[in-house]
């Protein structure tokens, strides 16, 4: 049986413990606000450039003289690129788990296709650099200061080896936000780029060429979408970590109502002890 000291140890060790969950948890929780309110502006703006898109692009098609962008030609997928979103931080329950498997089962599922990856975050960069993967490039630290344009130059790298031709596929692996305790985890293509089909695009009056506004909204498009699966998967990782840390702290206030529970027993089965202990030493007296 262990010793009242032992576990007085052991409970304030507990406290120690849940008192830092608990500040994770507040930390995360000022963080989601800021990441969510992020998220929400994002939305309505992607919204409407694919809508444009679709727009812009059923007036190319009538245009004879409009050329082909190379980020619209459709090639078999001989090569691949994958993007994997993760975080740099752990302590969010099975937020990066669930990537790190999506990642595995697509390169699983693309056995006979060369994968290279572009790994975004800590957790996803060290865990396929010690399997071995074939890593294009890396990137760490982006989601504490989520800046547009070290976005866009990701994108930009991904686009380039499109045009050459060195790959055939772009796909981002991500956590999409949905709420405070959900998340969803997307696998989307983002190039070659689908055109949404508009059914009754409206008639506009450009001012330039359509085709040239075509081909400088095609890069916006895809710079966007590797925007907003960086800025919602990092409102789902601050909404994982608050879940995790909110439950770690629930548990650790229950494993020191068990402890401070036996610790009274214990020190109650002390007590009587003695007191038996005393009375039978003044009987033997007598």
């Amino acid at each position: 049986m262990p010793s009242l000291i032992d576990i007085r140890r052991r409970i304030r060790s507990v406290k120690n413990t849940q008192q830092i969950t608990k500040a994770m948890k507040m930390v995360s929780a000022a963080k989601l606000r800021r990441a969510q309110d992020r998220v929400i502006a994002a939305r309505p703006y992607g919204s409407m450039l694919r809508k444009m898109l679709g727009n812009v692009a059923a007036a190319v098609a009538n245009d004879e003289n409009a050329g082909k962008n190379p980020l619209l030609a459709q090639r078999p997928e001989k090569r691949i690129l994958l993007v994997v979103v993760t975080s740099d931080k752990g302590l969010a329950g099975a937020f990066n788990t669930n990537l790190i498997k999506a990642g595995q089962r697509f390169v699983a599922e693309h056995s006979g296709v060369p994968v290279g990856m572009v790994l975004i975050g800590r957790k996803g960069r060290d865990f396929f650099r010690k399997r071995g993967a074939t890593v294009v490039s890396d990137y760490v630290n982006m989601a504490a200061k989520l800046v547009y344009a070290d976005v866009a130059a990701i994108a930009g790298k991904a686009m380039e080896l499109y045009r050459k031709e060195e790959i055939d596929a772009v796909y981002l692996i991500y956590n999409e936000f949905k709420s405070v305790v959900a998340q969803t985890l997307v696998v989307n293509r983002v190039l070659p780029i689908q055109i949404p089909e508009q059914a009754n695009p409206p008639d506009y009056i450009f001012e330039q060429p359509p085709g040239e506004m075509l081909d400088a909204l095609l890069p916006r498009y895809v710079e966007a979408e590797f925007y907003r699966a960086l800025a919602e998967s990092t409102a789902a990782e601050h909404a994982a970590r608050m879940t995790a840390m909110e439950a770690a702290t629930s548990n650790a206030g229950d494993m020191i109502e068990k402890l401070t529970l036996y610790m009274n027993r214990v020190r109650q089965a002390s007590i009587t002890k003695e007191i038996i202990e005393v009375v039978s030493g003044a009987a033997a007296a007598e």
